[in-house]
């Protein structure tokens, strides 16, 4: 992916949430010719000059200075998220985290605690949100990996494209927006990833929901949060998840899920369980048929 358009409609989709009040500017007149900030508003608040910020905009960001990089991310007000999102798309292409295309593996006594995690619906993704590894009670609350070709264990393209994910998901927006902002911060990073590439251009294509959100540059790092499921079988599901980064393999995470105690939701959980006892051998699986990726 060629990142001058992304630096260049990322600042401007970053401008245009901000108004002048936002940041303590006057606004003068009641109509202005464009969404936010003016140009020459974030350049002031910058200390830069308006030909600099104009041509850093226009995608030209190789050789802007950490310092300079700083300043406007504070200007436009940026968090942690999005400030290193900026730095990796105002990186020169030199210095770019070289994409290496080998085969993901999940060690085998990571997929030894997948299988000891009874009662604990989790999974391991790894690059572009692909599942590389889940144990019985992930497959019983969002559906069977391995019933997928390997090319499909991909969770975004779950969302967008598997009707049963939209009626899975009581908050399918919210996760949807998730889903995006993932792949963001994964093209920011690695923008020569041919497989990356393919699968924006396929949810492009196919989904125009998908679409509005890539158009949009929502760049966010959701480590922990809650979910609100319509589960076919056990009904209602209300999860938190905590998301675990692999000290040894940074591209992959460990994504767990799990109920308050006593309440229905863990009920529901536990009669999932018995009905995953019931139909599996009860150990984790993972996708090592799949491609190089």
């Amino acid at each position: 992916m060629d990142q001058r358009p992304d630096l260049s409609e990322f600042l401007r989709s970053r401008r245009a949430r901000l108004k002048p009040q936002d940041v303590g500017l006057p606004e003068y007149g009641r109509h202005r010719r464009v969404p936010g900030l003016r140009r020459e508003e974030l350049a002031q608040l910058a200390g830069v000059s308006l030909a600099y910020y104009t041509r850093l905009e226009q995608g030209h960001g190789q050789n802007v200075s950490a310092e300079i990089l700083e300043a406007i991310a504070g200007a436009l007000r940026l968090d942690a998220t999005e400030r290193s999102h900026l730095a990796d798309l105002a990186r020169p292409r030199a210095r770019r985290r070289r994409y290496v295309n080998r085969p993901e593996q999940v060690r085998p006594e990571l997929l030894g605690l997948l299988g000891a995690m009874e009662g604990v619906p989790a999974y391991v993704l790894g690059r572009r949100l692909d599942v590389l590894a889940w144990n019985p009670m992930a497959a019983a609350v969002f559906g069977d990996f391995g019933a997928l070709p390997a090319e499909e264990r991909n969770l975004a393209r779950l969302v967008f494209l598997d009707p049963a994910a939209r009626d899975l998901y009581a908050d399918w927006q919210c996760r949807a927006c998730e889903m995006v902002s993932g792949l963001r911060l994964y093209a920011g990073r690695h923008p020569d990833d041919p497989r990356l590439s393919a699968l924006v251009g396929e949810l492009s294509v196919k989904n125009e929901e998908f679409r509005q959100l890539w158009a949009a540059h929502t760049v966010a790092d959701k480590a922990h949060g809650r979910k609100s499921l319509h589960h076919p079988l056990a009904g209602e599901l209300h999860l938190a998840f905590e998301t675990l980064l692999l000290p040894d393999s940074p591209e992959q995470c460990l994504v767990t899920f799990h109920a308050e105690p006593g309440s229905a939701s863990a009920d529901a959980l536990r009669m999932l369980a018995s009905w995953a006892a019931g139909t599996g051998d009860g150990r984790a699986a993972a996708a090592s048929e799949a491609p190089a990726r």
